[in-house]
């Protein structure tokens, strides 16, 4: 599990193309300091596992889902990412629950910069509006962010000077793709109280009968 706070701003440093997958070597070396083969790396909000580990660079392998999902199969050498190791247990939880399971892609639609803050509205995919509501969270490219205006096909969030430096945030310009992970809880109420829903209808059903 991941929190959404971006330990460091990684880089592509080599990219080997395979048959139904892909192969990033990437350079962090925050999060490498300690890494060993299979632990776990968020990039750009996708969780990935740590085949080979050198100095302050690490391998990970993407399948093809990953790809067809995620906005990871643009990235190219050179390119910089948002990275994140897990959370440890008894640690501050301090952006939301993030799993690393990309829901789908977005586009930036448009920044409005001002004096200490800048707003970035994103485009929002019809099968997960219902999941995105004012002053909820959102994961942008594995950023934790609070929505600040929801629409019916966009979102915004305001970004503070920090995150504009630190993360793909700072660098992403309209037209670029992003990863969106939406709040998993509310998926969670979403199927449970359709599950109750369809129960008491099968109730209510067999007692007519």
């Amino acid at each position: 599990m991941f929190t959404g706070i971006v330990e460091e701003l990684g880089e592509i440093t080599a990219v080997e193309t395979l048959d139904d997958a892909c192969r990033f070597r990437l350079r962090g070396p925050v999060v490498t300091d300690g890494a060993k083969h299979g632990d776990s790396i968020a990039v750009n909000g996708v969780c990935l596992t740590v085949v080979d580990h050198e100095g302050d660079e690490f391998t990970a392998d993407v399948m093809a889902e990953t790809l067809d999902r995620s906005s990871l199969g643009v990235l190219a050498v050179g390119s910089r990412v948002n990275l994140e190791r897990p959370m440890a247990v008894g640690e501050r939880l301090g952006g939301h629950i993030v799993q690393g399971h990309v829901d789908g892609t977005a586009e930036v639609l448009e920044r409005k910069p001002s004096e200490n803050w800048e707003i970035v509205k994103i485009s929002l995919p019809a099968d997960l509006s219902r999941y995105v509501v004012e002053k909820g969270s959102i994961t942008v490219d594995g950023i934790s962010l609070t929505v600040v205006d929801a629409g019916p096909d966009y979102f915004t969030v305001s970004l503070i000077p920090t995150t504009l430096a630190l993360t793909t945030l700072g660098l992403k310009q309209p037209g670029d793709p992003v990863n969106l992970e939406v709040d998993v809880i509310a998926k969670y109420v979403e199927r449970m109280l359709g599950d109750r829903a369809f129960g008491r209808a099968s109730s209510e059903g067999a007692t007519a009968k």
